[in-house]
């Protein structure tokens, strides 16, 4: 039997799940409408599984469907994590579990089907709120954001249903940009052989930016970590560690642009990850729009394109939350990837 958008059910209580490179997220929905209940958080290299890890928690009262999102491209029922050794097979963790139902996601796919319940004081506009003019449609929203990894994904609405187009665009080549760019990049280590968005932009990223920019101004070199440059960039916002992380929020910003090209994302951009909250301090609006923007000859365009900063960590769990309640609300094809046929 399919699982259509008319028949599909999750029955409560559900567990939601955000699976990262780094850190397993877990809540228990109880009620339609419900806030969400805390279950556990643990290390993903914590556990040999997804199943065996949500066993061991202690608030992993019995539920009968989980909706997953996971760091990983999908392959039907089943992702391996990009950035952990881990992999997650949706009808196995129904088995092990004795789920009635399961769903999972890309981790960004799922973040952009929680846009629309995103609450708006909990998003940082980014320089002035442009958007479309009044009476037109928005158009493409994106979201994307660094963390163990760089996640990126679309939001569009088809025939008022919200589809998400997932990708892997961390994964895409990063070149330099200006003199400035160009005199650190051959001092840049690259990963897997290459300089990529995410190579850059998340996990050791910030730290290989300072590395790089240290090692062409003839500067001596200590090694730090991005946490340690983190707190030296907020102690100091005139010292080297401060001036990396601007840099980071320049690329963050060119890389945002370029994607909002791709998507033609007129509805807005919407930046989410671990560390962007913690650096928002150090984030120049007028710096980040400029870097933003600098698409000849797209400038017009990308100038009526907002930006955004969510600052709501659990923001994607609220959202799954929404598609264990009304999955018709969302243009999913339920009958291939739900876990129980």
């Amino acid at each position: 039997m399919k699982a259509s958008t008319d028949t599909m059910h999750f029955p409560l209580p559900a567990l939601i799940c955000d699976v990262g490179g780094t850190n397993i997220r877990v809540a228990r929905l109880d009620q339609p409408g419900a806030a969400l209940i805390p279950v556990g958080h643990a290390g993903t290299q914590g556990a040999p599984g997804l199943a065996e890890a949500i066993a061991a928690m202690a608030g992993a009262a019995p539920a009968r469907s989980m909706i997953v999102c996971a760091a990983g491209p999908l392959h039907g029922r089943s992702v391996k994590l990009t950035n952990a050794d881990w992999s997650l097979d949706g009808p196995a963790v129904a088995e092990a579990l004795g789920l009635e139902q399961g769903l999972l996601l890309q981790d960004f796919e799922a973040l952009a089907l929680s846009i629309p319940s995103f609450d708006a004081d909990r998003l940082r506009v980014i320089g002035p709120p442009f958007g479309p003019p009044l009476g037109q449609p928005a158009g493409p929203r994106l979201i994307l954001g660094p963390g163990t990894g760089l996640g990126a994904a679309a939001l569009i609405t088809v025939e008022g249903r919200y589809l998400a187009i997932a990708s892997e665009a961390g994964h895409v080549e990063f070149g330099p940009a200006g003199e400035g760019e160009v005199a650190f990049w051959p001092y840049l280590d690259p990963v897997c052989g290459r300089i990529t968005s995410e190579s850059i932009l998340s996990g050791d990223g910030l730290s290989r930016l300072h590395r790089a920019r240290l090692h062409a101004a003839g500067s001596s070199v200590k090694a730090a970590d991005q946490a340690a440059i983190v707190a030296g960039a907020l102690a100091d916002p005139a010292g080297p560690e401060s001036d990396s992380v601007r840099l980071f929020w320049r690329l963050t910003a060119r890389f945002a642009g370029d994607l909002a090209l791709i998507y033609m994302a007129t509805g807005g951009v919407t930046l989410a990850g671990g560390i962007l909250p913690r650096i928002s301090p150090l984030i120049d609006d007028k710096d980040f729009r400029a870097a933003f923007e600098a698409k000849a000859p797209m400038e017009q365009l990308m100038r009526a394109m907002p930006t955004s900063l969510l600052t709501q960590p659990q923001a994607v769990l609220a959202g799954m939350a929404v598609i264990a309640t009304d999955p018709g609300r969302f243009l999913i094809d339920y009958a291939a990837r739900s876990w129980r046929r």
